[in-house]
Parts: C-alpha cells; structure tokens; sequence
C-alpha cells in the first residue's frame, strides 16, 4: 500500500501542484468551485432531483408557480419540474463542452505538432485545409449536416470537432515552430530517436500549457454554441438540456404567462458554467505566462494610469499634430 500510495504521489504530483496553484490563485478559486458544483450535480442528479424529468408518470399540474414541491414551478406544456430538468440539463452541458474541448485539443494539438515538426508537403497540406475550413459558414452547413445526420448530441459534437480544431492548429504550429530548434529537441535528433518518438515524447508536452488553457476556453464556448443550436431546435429533442430548457420556455409562452422562472433558471445554469470555466481558463494563462500576472511591471504601469493623464497625453497629441511637428519637439521649434 505505501509502494502505490509513493508511485501514485510521484506520477500525479505535477496535476496537485497545479490545483493548488488554481486553488490559491482567488480567480481561479471562484471557477474551481463552481465546476466543482457543477460537477457533483451532474453526476448525482438522481439522487439530488426531487423529479425525474424523463418520466412521462411523474408530471404535476402544469404552469405551476415555484413551491416546496416544485423549487422553480413546472413547465406550462408538459408539467415537469424545472428544478429536476435543470439538474439533468447540466449532465448533456457539461458532457458536450468538456468532450468538445478535450477532443479539439487532441486533433487540434496532432495537427499542428505535425505541421510545425514534419514540414514540406505536410504542412502545407494540413495548413491548406485549416484555410479552407476557415472560410467556411459554419452555421448553414451545421444546419444541413443535423438534418442530414440526425440531431443528437454525437453529431453535435461531431460538427463542432470538425470545424473547431483548426484555430488551434495554427497555434500549436507557430509554437512547434520554435520548440523544433530547442537545445533538447536537437539532441534527441542527433541521438538517433524517431520524428514520431520526438513529436509525441518531447514536443508535444512542450505545448501542453496552451492544450490546457484552450480545453477550458473552448469547452465555455461550446456550452454557449450547444445552448444556441439547441434554442434554435438544432439540439437532440430526446435530451434535456439548457439551451432546450429555454427553446421549450420560448415556444411554451413562459413570458407570455409570467413564467419568467422558466426563462431564468437555465440562464443562470449556462452563465455560471461559462463563467466558471472562462474563470479558470483566464487564470490558467496568468499561470502558465508569468507577463500576464498583476506583479508585472506593466501591469502596474497601466494600473495608476488615470484619465486626467491620459486626456491630458492625448490632447497635447492633437495640438503638436494640429501645429504640424511631431510630439516632442517643440522646444526645438520655440526654444
């Protein structure tokens, strides 16, 4: 037991030192806490919904008004609990934006490492295709392929796969590019070692900082993106989830009625799941890029910066370009 408590310490070590440096930072607090939150809700939603919202038996009088029985009342259509379908609206939310987000960082981070180490026609043809994807409108054509394909949530996270990694891809290029001529990387070639054994073994954990920042970041975007396509009828109509939660309040009529806690409670779930991890995706770059922390020097320039100052820099500006010299010269032409 000692062994394997000492082997689990030295491989996971790296992972507790970065939450606790999550933990200490108080932005990162906040986030942490809230995924957290998220987190055990989603995963004992049994247990903490008072309702199962799938089961068609367990429906009350609907257009209820929030009660003890019913936390945030029940739905004016159906008659289900907006409590329970809010706690099981985090499970699809919270499935789709960290799916998305782990699996665009992984082809993301495969493209570019390939495209930055490997070169030639590669790059060029992995580069080639990152263009044309960008170009094109992603709206109307995830539109045709949910229709095409079905609409369930694995074809959502399909579409967004296929249009999300090539950003990152461009990225973990540029980077790739200048960890190829590292001091370690040049060694490990001149050692004999493979290109495959290189890119996955010394320049790929090169990039993961950037892999973990951008897995948070996008997994916050995507949770708004699946909110939209499900508000627009786009979502899988079999599965509960925020964005459906507020299609459905929509079409119901829930302001119509005065059912505004229909409206507001999935609000408030995607806007504190955004939230949480932008939080921890901003923190992890003040993190892991030492110039974006309070304690730098610039930062503190620009912080006791005040607006007198700044009009008062701008507006000699305008004069000396008004008066037809450049600023700081002045006492040059009237000494």
């Amino acid at each position: 037991m000692k062994k394997f408590w000492t082997v689990f310490k030295k491989r996971f070590r790296p992972t507790t030192e970065f939450l606790m440096k999550l933990w200490k930072h108080p932005k990162g607090r906040v986030g942490l806490i809230i995924v957290i939150f998220l987190f055990v809700v989603a995963i004992f939603a049994p247990i903490i919904a008072p309702f199962d919202p799938y089961d068609v038996t367990q429906r009350a009088a609907k257009g209820l008004r929030p009660s003890l029985t019913h936390p945030l009342g029940t739905t004016i259509t159906t008659g289900q609990d907006i409590f329970s379908m809010l706690i099981y609206g985090a499970r699809v939310s919270l499935l789709i934006g960290i799916s998305t987000g782990v699996i665009l960082a992984f082809l993301g981070a495969i493209m570019g490492v390939m495209a930055g180490y490997i070169g030639g026609f590669v790059d060029n043809l992995i580069m080639r295709t990152v263009d044309v994807m960008l170009v094109i409108p992603t709206l109307p054509l995830i539109i045709v392929l949910t229709n095409l394909l079905g609409r369930n949530y694995f074809v959502i996270i399909f579409v967004f796969v296929l249009f999300g990694w090539t950003g990152l891809a461009r990225i973990i290029r540029s980077l790739v590019l200048v960890l190829k001529n590292s001091n370690y990387v040049k060694a490990a070639e001149l050692a004999g070692a493979s290109r495959w054994h290189i890119m996955f073994r010394h320049i790929l954990p090169g990039t993961s900082h950037l892999l973990i920042m951008t897995t948070a970041l996008t997994s916050a975007g995507i949770m708004v993106a699946e909110a939209g396509l499900s508000f627009l009828g786009l979502g899988d109509p079999t599965a509960i989830s925020w964005g459906k939660m507020l299609a459905d309040a929509q079409g119901g009529g829930a302001m119509l009625f005065g059912a505004w806690w229909w409206i507001m409670a999935p609000g408030i779930g995607i806007f504190l799941a955004v939230f949480s991890f932008m939080r921890i995706g901003i923190v992890m770059e003040e993190i892991f890029n030492p110039r974006m922390k309070a304690s730098s020097n610039v930062y503190k320039i620009f912080k006791t910066l005040n607006n007198q100052y700044l009009d008062e820099v701008f507006s000699s500006m305008d004069e000396s370009m008004i008066l037809g010299y450049p600023v700081g010269e002045e006492e040059q032409v009237n000494p």
